[in-house]
C-alpha cells in the first residue's frame, strides 16, 4: 500500500537568511508563509517586506516585468540561496513532525491541536486505489504548479492526506518521539502556533514505515499538486532524465481521527442568471425542503448548526429579501436522483445542494458550474450576505460543514465530491521545509536543463 520514504529536507539557515540587514530579525516566523493558493497581492508583499528571503518567493513567484519568466525567476533564486548557504539540506534524512495550535472558530472557545508528519510518498495513480482522491481539480492551477517545479525541482508545500489507524499507533509513535525533545520550531503566527521536530532515528523512521504498509491515504488539501507530481513524474520519465525523488511527492500525514481535524464550510453565490425570481426559487424548493423564515443571518446559522448535530441536510437561502432556513424532508430522493452514485456521495450536503436546487431548479449545469460562469465561493457568510446585498451575487447558500468521516468513505468509493467542497483549517504552513526532487548539487544546474 502506501511507502513513505524520509528525506533530506532544505531548510532555511537562520543566520545566513536573515543577514541582509542587521534589523532583519533572524527568526523562522518571517521566512514562512501559507499556500500560495489564498494569499494575496497585498499579503505577498507583507510578507517580502518582513523578510524579502521569505519562501513566498518561491512558492509564489511574481515577474519584475512582463517581459520575464516568474517560474524562472523562483529558480534562479532558488539556486542563488544554495549557493549562498541561505537554504540548506539537511545532513541525515529524516521524517518531521509537524503540530498546529490553533483557536477552533466552529467551536468558539476550545484550543485544538493537529499534530501529524511530514515525508515523502511515493507517487501513486489515482486507479492503483492507493492515494485517494475526494474533489474536482481545476487546469489552470495545475498548469502553474507543474511551471514551477519544471524551473526548480522542488515540492516547497506540502500535499494534506489523511490515513486511517482505529488503534491509533502511529499517533501515539508521534506523541512520544515529540515528548522525548523540544521541537526544532516553535512560533506563532499570530493565529496559530506552529511546531516542528526532526526524527533521524532509523529504528523511528523504520517503524513508522511500516505503519503504512497496509493503508491507503485520502487526500484532503493539495489535489492540484499531487496531480501535478504524477505529471512531473512522467514528463521526466518520457525525457529519459534520471530523478528517483521525483517517484515521490511531500506530504504532510495525519490520523483521520485526529482531535485537531477541522473542516469549515465553503458557501455558494449565484449569479448571471437570466429572469431570476427568488420567491419562486424557494417555492419550487418547497418539494423537497421543509422552507422556514428567519431574522437574520445569525438565526439561520445557529438553525444550521442545530441541524447539522441532529444529522439534518440543511441549508440557509438569502435572496436579498430575507433569510430562511431549507432543511431535506426526505433523502431517499437522492437515490432517484443519482442511482449511479454510492450513497456516500448521494447524501453529501453538496451533492444534494448542486443536484436538487442548483441543476434542478436553477438549470445550471456542472459544466457552467465547473467554469463557474452562475457560481462563485467564499468561506464567508458575511462576505455571502453582502455580496448579494451590494446586488453583485442575486442570491447566496450557507451550508454546514463536511464531515471528514463523509470525505473518506466518498474518496474509498473511488468517487469525487464537486470543487470547493472543503476547507480544511488550519492551513500547513509553507517553508519549514522543502523537499528537493534532485540532489541540491544538481538543482544548480537546472536552469540549463529545465527550459520550459
Amino acid at each position: 500500500m502506501a511507502e513513505i520514504r524520509p528525506f533530506r529536507a532544505l531548510r532555511y539557515d537562520l543566520e545566513k537568511a536573515g543577514e541582509l540587514s542587521g534589523e532583519i530579525s533572524k527568526e523562522i516566523s518571517l521566512l514562512t508563509c501559507p499556500p500560495y493558493d489564498i494569499i494575496s497581492a497585498e499579503e505577498r508583499k507583507s510578507y517580502l517586506a518582513q523578510n524579502p528571503r521569505n519562501i513566498i518567493r518561491l512558492e509564489l513567484p511574481e515577474a519584475a516585468s512582463p517581459k520575464e519568466n516568474p517560474y524562472e525567476q523562483a529558480g534562479e533564486t532558488l539556486r542563488e540561496w544554495l549557493a549562498q548557504g541561505v537554504m540548506k539540506a539537511d545532513m541525515d534524512e529524516g521524517i518531521y513532525i509537524y503540530e498546529e495550535e490553533f483557536f477552533d472558530q466552529v467551536t468558539h472557545g476550545e484550543t485544538k491541536k493537529l499534530r501529524g508528519m511530514i515525508c515523502r510518498v511515493r507517487l501513486e495513480e489515482f486507479s492503483a486505489g492507493v492515494v485517494l482522491p475526494h474533489e474536482e481539480t481545476l487546469s489552470k492551477a495545475k498548469e502553474d504548479r507543474f511551471r514551477l517545479m519544471r524551473a526548480t525541482g522542488c515540492n516547497f508545500s506540502q500535499v494534506y492526506s489523511l490515513y486511517r489507524d482505529e488503534r491509533h499507533v502511529t499517533r501515539q509513535r508521534l506523541r512520544n518521539l515529540a515528548n522525548s525533545c523540544a521541537p526544532r520550531y516553535d512560533f506563532s503566527d499570530g493565529l496559530v502556533t506552529h511546531r516542528l521536530w526532526v526524527v533521524n532515528d532509523p529504528v523511528a523512521i523504520e517503524a513508522l514505515r511500516e505503519d503504512f504498509t497496509d493503508r491507503k491515504l485520502y487526500i484532503a488539501d493539495g489535489h492540484h499538486r499531487y496531480e501535478t507530481a504524477l505529471r512531473y513524474r512522467n514528463t521526466l520519465r518520457e525525457e529519459n532524465t534520471y530523478c528517483p525523488g521525483a517517484d515521490y511527492v511531500m506530504m504532510m500525514l495525519v490520523d483521520m481521527e485526529d482531535d485537531g481535524l477541522v473542516v469549515f464550510p465553503t458557501h455558494r453565490l449565484i449569479g448571471g442568471l437570466k429572469n431570476f425570481d427568488g420567491s419562486a426559487l424557494l417555492n419550487g424548493c418547497k418539494e423537497w425542503f421543509t422552507a422556514e423564515q428567519k431574522e437574520n443571518r445569525a438565526e439561520t446559522e445557529q438553525a444550521l448548526k442545530d441541524s447539522y448535530d441532529k444529522g439534518l441536510h440543511a441549508f440557509g437561502f438569502f435572496d436579498g429579501n430575507g433569510w430562511h432556513t431549507l432543511v431535506l424532508r426526505d433523502i431517499s430522493v437522492m437515490d432517484d436522483m443519482l442511482p449511479e452514485l454510492s450513497a456516500a456521495s448521494r447524501q453529501l450536503d453538496v451533492t444534494i445542494l448542486h443536484t436538487l436546487i442548483l441543476e434542478k431548479l436553477l438549470g445550471i449545469d456542472k459544466e457552467n458550474m465547473a467554469a463557474q460562469k452562475n457560481l462563485s465561493y467564499t468561506r464567508s457568510s458575511e462576505e455571502a450576505e453582502q455580496s448579494v446585498s451590494a446586488g453583485e451575487s442575486q442570491c447566496c447558500f450557507l451550508l454546514n460543514p463536511t464531515r471528514v468521516k463523509e470525505i473518506g468513505d466518498v474518496a474509498a468509493a473511488g468517487e469525487k465530491m464537486p470543487q470547493k467542497s472543503t476547507y480544511f483549517y488550519p492551513k500547513l504552513i509553507t517553508g519549514l521545509v522543502v523537499n528537493p526532487l534532485f540532489d541540491p548539487e544538481r538543482i544548480l544546474t537546472l536552469g540549463e536543463e529545465q527550459k520550459l
